[in-house]
């Protein structure tokens, strides 16, 4: 029981270090909502959903696994439907959903989700709530499964709409298709961990923590059991290994400060010696920058790859985060006197820009982070953030390095349009993951070069100030005169002066 409400870190950077039976990262939602739905299928006792957002028009395996069933023993296709299902077919089965507060207008706008909250909500299986325990200005940020208390999801996935797609990332697919509509969203690149045993026990905790700051009723611990809604055709990458958990959050009420996440980045970067690779929806935090300057200005410093979608999803976004982006890059650029700092951009076989929803790290083939928190300034102080991790150098975990590292080859290789052995190869004969990306022709999918355009004199106020990427909550109120910023430290440059003529 006192494990349960146990706010307090192992260390500055990691909630708790905690074993798994079993882990595997999952690649894009198509894979992800399939499994999803087989684990979903083997809960006893309680699925605890917690995200930035829902929608329950989603297909999760399309009804494809039940094809051969007579119709009336099918399961719903819809994400709704289906949880109700499972609550009837298994007595006792309680279904807890938590989702930020602030899209809760969102449902107004989307049909038949509101028939099916209500379906849930006459419901005494299942329990759903908005979560705003955060400060004016967060947002509930984390991406976090929970099945039994045995089998737990925490990485970058939303069971939303315009998330579903394969690891080819088809042009025009006609798969990828909003809900009830005609029109086609595009490719989108993701990512998230499975985890098993312990360490989902260590995630339920986490879950029912936060349900509870939320306002809903206290949770005890599921009973033990020996089945695992792991899926049972999942070869795991990893077994019997240490997990680490990290976090972040800002302080609220009787809530302190916590962030883990940030310290995580940090030491990962600072212990690199070879490389890091790393995806992120963006790149905007002053922290992280600072960090990746100081490890370019040495004399021989790692190499560091960043993969970003081309632009931001929405104006707000790209007002953000895009123009603090340039900023930070060219700022870097300025001390890496190796070029060893790059940001890629994915694309399509056509050239249409894929847009990259996934936060990970790989350090060295050593560590592999998987989680909720992007490179951005909310990220590390400002929304509440899960992030997951595995390290080959914790005692016990050296078997780790091998799955580590064809998990590198595997998305180089997607992002690529070639295959992991190429990937592989070319790495074991030398080349830098740069050379190796330069060095691939295009003959299908590839990685373009991001350029630093210039900013307008708006575009450079707004990233400058972190005007709507704030770090603390306390910043979205501060005049610009006192904000410290996007430069700070090693990262601060002199603005340049305007000479008439």
């Amino acid at each position: 029981m006192a494990e349960r409400y146990d706010d307090s870190s192992e260390t500055p950077s990691v909630w708790r270090f905690t074993r798994a039976t079993r882990a595997h990262v999952v690649i894009d939602a198509c894979a992800y909502f399939d499994l999803m739905y087989q684990a979903m299928c083997e809960a006893q006792q309680r699925i605890m959903l917690i995200g930035w957002d829902f929608d329950t028009r989603i297909h999760l395996a399309r009804g494809r696994r039940w094809w051969n069933l007579p119709r009336k023993q099918r399961p719903p296709a819809r994400l709704g439907g289906f949880i109700l299902w499972l609550t009837e077919r298994t007595k006792g089965l309680q279904v807890r959903v938590l989702k930020w507060n602030f899209g809760a207008l969102k449902f107004v706008f989307r049909g038949s989700m509101v028939i099916d909250l209500a379906r849930w909500l006459a419901s005494p299986a299942v329990d759903f709530k908005f979560d705003s325990a955060h400060p004016f200005g967060c947002s509930h940020h984390q991406k976090i499964v929970v099945i039994d208390d045995r089998f737990a999801v925490c990485g970058g996935i939303d069971m939303t709409s315009d998330r579903w797609d394969t690891p080819d990332h088809i042009d025009e697919d006609a798969r990828r298709r909003m809900p009830f509509a005609r029109k086609l969203y595009g490719p989108w690149h993701d990512l998230t961990m499975m985890v098993e045993g312990e360490a989902a026990a260590a995630l339920g905790a986490l879950g029912r923590m936060r349900w509870e700051q939320a306002g809903g009723e206290p949770m005890e611990p599921c009973r033990p059991q020996e089945d695992t809604a792991w899926p049972e055709n999942l070869l795991a990458e990893f077994r019997d290994v240490e997990v680490g958990i990290a976090r972040t959050r800002a302080a609220y009420r009787d809530l302190g400060v916590i962030d883990e996440i940030e310290q995580l980045y940090i030491e990962h970067i600072v212990r690199a010696k070879r490389f890091v690779y790393a995806e992120s929806q963006y790149f905007a935090s002053r922290t992280v920058a600072e960090a990746i300057a100081k490890r370019m200005a040495e004399p021989d410093p790692p190499e560091f790859v960043l993969i970003n979608p081309e632009s931001a999803d929405g104006w707000l976004e790209q007002a953000a985060m895009d123009g603090a982006r340039i900023q930070l890059a060219r700022a870097i650029r300025d001390v890496d006197h190796r070029r060893n700092f790059r940001i890629f951009l994915p694309m399509t076989a056509g050239g249409t820009p894929i847009y990259v929803h996934a936060k990970m790290m790989i350090v060295d083939d050593e560590v592999i982070r998987v989680g909720s928190s992007n490179l951005n300034n909310r990220s590390m102080g400002l929304d509440t953030e899960a992030d997951v991790f595995i390290d080959a150098a914790r005692p016990g975990n050296d078997h780790a390095r091998a799955p580590i590292k064809a998990l590198r080859c595997r998305l180089l290789a997607e992002h690529l349009g070639i295959e992991p052995e190429a990937v592989a190869a070319a790495l074991d004969g030398g080349a830098s993951m740069i050379d190796l990306i330069e060095a691939t022709p295009r003959r299908g999918k590839y990685l373009a070069h991001f350029e630093l355009r210039e900013l307008s004199d708006a575009e450079r106020t707004v990233a400058d100030n972190a005007l709507l990427d704030p770090e603390k909550p306390e910043e979205l109120f501060e005049p610009i005169a006192k904000r410290r910023g996007l430069f700070g430290g090693s990262l601060r440059r002199p603005r340049k002066r305007r000479v008439k003529t």
